[in-house]
């Protein structure tokens, strides 16, 4: 069989192994993570913009919507973006000579690392992993070619991007960076590098736009998130995680720094050694999480496998792949269960000491826990929407039409109208994106309230306040919040006005940008 058909077809079975295996480290005893409802939602309120992400997850959310909204192509997308990384992972083990062996071992490394995690989830991160892997791809095939068209595609990529997450503006600057302290600095003199810069910006027009008439909340995004998180990130943790992402195949990452440096036919493209140590130079001093860099490695990957599958060519030492092959997906199938979902809270328990010596049962606030923080965050919400549909069903049908559905955060507002789609009107908090999507209701009649009991100032305003249910789940992270689902009635006539203003005061905290 030809070379270049063994690659493809070795290539569609492991795409097929990639998707596959995503479905089958998920248990469905699981409902969705808090923000996976979130970014469903913003299929609702289609816009150039939001508070939580830029407005390329609300385009992606319409069409799994289109779908049926079922959680098989919820899941599909993530995969399928993991997927497409792998793929360009593949080409560029191609463009830099490396047999099919190389591109099964970057793709194996791939697979069995911290990448499916991310891939598990529908957030942005994926496709942030595919954007930045694009904008490496479209360099390497310019310092290869000298075709100025590859420029053009970085704008393209970069634009998109930033459409999907701010994120990838730290890997514009590296690589500006980069390629500036290198020999290929002559790129800014093509002009093409500058028409690639106007084709990102007229993409990003739009979001602009949004961001300055509504006052730049990533700014106040940004600052909430350094305050409240990046501010508690260790530097050295950031470093540390860096080297078990990949756990089994970290050497593979390391054979990349090592084949970069020594390599001869890498010569051309260390300008990657430059814009890896500058993005992580960025990412270090800003404190920031450590998977904020996880885009800078899949071409490191590709790297390291052609430079180690070139290593154990000679002589004897060809029939060690094996020996490479066990030692990434060894290590990786031991802590399977740790990593993934795959196991229901019950096993857990009786497993605790592992978890527990793994360190994965400590949350975030420094205590260990029964299940994994991001497990916990992943069950409870079927049940919350049975409670604010129970409540539902009390309220008189005259008096529907005059109810308003209030939850806690955004997760719980996100995962009623999940589960209640149609069946009950738009759960709304005050709390990210959901402050803008308040009803207008001059008159009210019922309050549907999941989380905590009215307070002492709310119930000035409140006659009658019933427990309609309360939350059973021990295990999930919304149990420890005391979640109750509340019927309120009897509301004064200012109340609707006093819900306005604390609206109003509300978005305005977002204008932080303008001030």
């Amino acid at each position: 069989m030809p070379p270049r058909r063994t690659s493809l077809l070795l290539l569609l079975l492991i795409v097929i192994v990639k998707m596959v295996f995503q479905y089958l480290v998920l248990h469905p005893y699981y409902d969705l993570q808090r923000d996976e409802f979130l970014h469903l939602d913003l299929a609702r309120h289609l816009s150039s913009g939001y508070l939580s992400v830029p407005p390329f997850t609300a385009l992606n959310s319409i069409v799994i919507g289109w779908l049926g909204n079922s959680i098989f192509w919820i899941k599909f997308f993530p995969a399928l973006y993991g997927a497409l990384t792998m793929v360009l992972v593949w080409k560029i083990v191609e463009l830099l000579g490396g047999s099919w062996f190389a591109q099964v071992l970057a793709a194996l490394v791939y697979i069995c690392s911290g990448m499916s995690r991310v891939n598990l989830l529908y957030q942005p991160n994926s496709f942030d992993i595919l954007a930045w892997t694009s904008l490496f791809w479209c360099l390497l095939q310019y310092l290869h070619t000298s075709q100025s068209k590859w420029l053009l595609w970085m704008g393209v990529f970069t634009g998109v991007g930033i459409l999907n997450k701010y994120n990838i503006g730290f890997l514009v600057v590296g690589m500006l960076g980069g390629l500036l302290l290198s020999s290929h600095r002559k790129i800014f003199r093509d002009k093409y590098l500058y028409i690639s810069g106007l084709i990102a910006l007229v993409i990003i027009a739009p979001n602009i736009i949004w961001q300055l008439q509504h006052g730049l909340p990533v700014i106040h995004h940004m600052k909430e998130l350094n305050e409240n998180q990046l501010v508690h990130v260790s530097r050295l943790n950031f470093i540390k995680d860096q080297f078990i992402f990949f756990i089994g195949g970290a050497f593979i990452v390391v054979a990349a720094f090592m084949g970069l440096i020594f390599h001869k036919p890498f010569r051309p493209y260390r300008v990657v050694l430059l814009i890896y140590g500058i993005t992580i130079f960025l990412f270090t001093y800003l404190h920031a999480k450590s998977y904020y860099s996880l885009g800078l490695y899949p071409v490191l990957l590709a790297f390291g496998s052609v430079y180690w599958d070139r290593i154990f060519t000679h002589d004897w030492t060809h029939r060690l792949r094996i020996l490479w092959v066990a030692a990434i997906i060894v290590p990786f199938a031991l802590l399977l269960n740790a990593v993934f979902p795959v196991l229901l809270p019950a096993q857990i328990q009786q497993k605790a000491a592992k978890f527990q010596t793994l360190g994965v049962l400590r949350w975030e606030d420094g205590k260990d826990h029964a299940l994994p923080q991001d497990f916990a965050d992943m069950l409870g919400w079927q049940e919350m929407a049975a409670m604010a549909l129970q409540a539902w069903e009390q309220i008189p049908k005259a008096d529907q039409p005059y109810t308003l559905v209030l939850c806690e955060n955004y997760g719980e507002a996100g995962a009623l109208n999940f589960y209640n789609k149609g069946k009950m009107p738009e759960a709304v908090a005050f709390d990210a994106d959901y402050v803008f999507w308040f009803p207008q209701m001059d008159t009210l009649r019922y309050i549907i309230k999941i989380g905590p009991a009215p307070d002492e100032k709310a119930r000035r305003y409140i006659s009658q306040v019933q427990q309609t249910g309360a939350l059973q789940d021990t295990l999930c992270r919304e149990y420890a919040f005391g979640i109750r689902a509340y019927l309120l009635s009897g509301l004064s006539p200012e109340l609707p006005a006093l819900i306005q203003q604390r609206l109003a005061k509300k978005q305005e905290s977002y204008q932080d940008g303008m001030k």
